[in-house]
């Protein structure tokens, strides 16, 4: 288990480890065979119809989307919280580039998880005192790369049916190809399956308008997420400026708050209130915020490219994908990634 726990990893120690293997042996401990909890009379219609529809989804994920066709999402856990998993990531005081942690099986990611709030707010905690920049990140839903059979989590059941199967696509889609060493492809790729298998999917579903207002949401989050690119990239050249600390921090302060009043504008622009943009504001925008839309975003358009070059032929598209994995890392990032 400590081995397949590596999608979640950070520091070898021993407590975290044990916090890891803990938190994952209570949710696979209480998954049951989704038409399993389907026929149990204390189920809930709602719930009925939701397993129904991850059911259709899973199915389809395999047959039509060519993703790994296993034991995961193929059973249900009610884990009575809001998320899973809380992520910590952070960020130096004067640098956008994430704290990495490693760990011997997975590599290192530029995040590190806690299935318990508290702990992963203690570890945030320590990490301000030190001078880091940190967002304690709840996660919905996460996968341990085919190591062990994911379940569907009650977690993953509250954002509606759409982003109950994007979810199921995209972590599939982690099974299906990883990288160790590199959050900024892995999840890149995973969002270029994730989009391309929704879009697939609302066709078969035949649901041309929700079809139009996922492209809509789909072109809001690439607007917002330039916008914080742009950010990110002048903060880059302040700090690799060299100006004394004290200019360097008005100079950040002053990039945060124009793209708090950008976010906002934007917003009322594309007429779309983001609960997460909210909290950032409302907590205090910083670098770590910045990092982390970047570890999903910087990639994306490189795999969209490659996608339409293999002309959306889904197979070959992960044949492509495979044989760019195989590259050094800096040769990825030149054909794929903006920095």
């Amino acid at each position: 288990m400590l081995t397949a726990l590596a999608a979640l990893s950070g520091c070898a120690s021993t407590t975290y480890l044990w916090q890891a293997a803990s938190g994952e042996w209570h949710v696979l401990h209480g998954r049951k065979p989704i038409i399993d909890v389907i026929d149990e009379p204390q189920a809930s219609e709602a719930l009925i119809r939701e397993l129904a529809y991850v059911r259709e989804a899973r199915r389809f994920a395999s047959q039509q989307l060519g993703l790994p066709n296993n034991d995961s999402y193929r059973t249900y856990v009610n884990l009575h919280r809001r998320y899973v998993v809380w992520n910590v990531v952070a960020a130096p005081e004067f640098s956008v580039k994430p704290k990495q942690w490693c760990f011997p099986f997975a590599g290192c990611v530029a995040y590190r998880g806690y299935f318990h709030e508290r702990s992963a707010r203690n570890f945030a905690k320590t990490l301000k005192h030190q001078g880091y920049d940190v967002v304690v990140e709840g996660v919905p839903a996460y996968s341990t790369l085919g190591k062990l059979p994911d379940p569907v989590m009650s977690t993953m059941m509250r954002y509606g049916r759409e982003e109950l199967a994007a979810m199921i696509f995209h972590e599939l889609a982690h099974q299906l190809l990883y990288v160790e060493n590199d959050s900024r492809f892995d999840e890149a790729f995973a969002m270029t399956v994730e989009n391309t298998g929704m879009k697939r999917w609302l066709e078969y579903l035949h649901q041309p308008q929700r079809f139009v207002q996922f492209e809509r949401e789909s072109d809001a989050a690439r607007q917002f997420a330039a916008l914080l690119r742009y950010t990110r990239n002048r903060l880059a050249k302040v700090y690799a400026s060299g100006i004394p600390p004290r200019q360097m921090l008005r100079k950040k302060q002053a990039y945060f708050a124009r793209l708090a009043q950008h976010i906002r504008s934007l917003e009322r622009r594309l007429g779309f209130d983001s609960p997460v943009y909210d909290k950032w504001i409302a907590e205090g925008m910083n670098n770590a915020d910045l990092a982390s839309v970047g570890t999903y975003y910087d990639c994306l358009p490189g795999f969209e490219r490659l996608l339409r070059r293999e002309d959306g032929n889904l197979p070959r598209f992960y044949a492509a994908a495979r044989r760019l994995a195989h590259e050094p890392k800096a040769e990825r990032d030149r054909r794929l990634c903006r920095s």
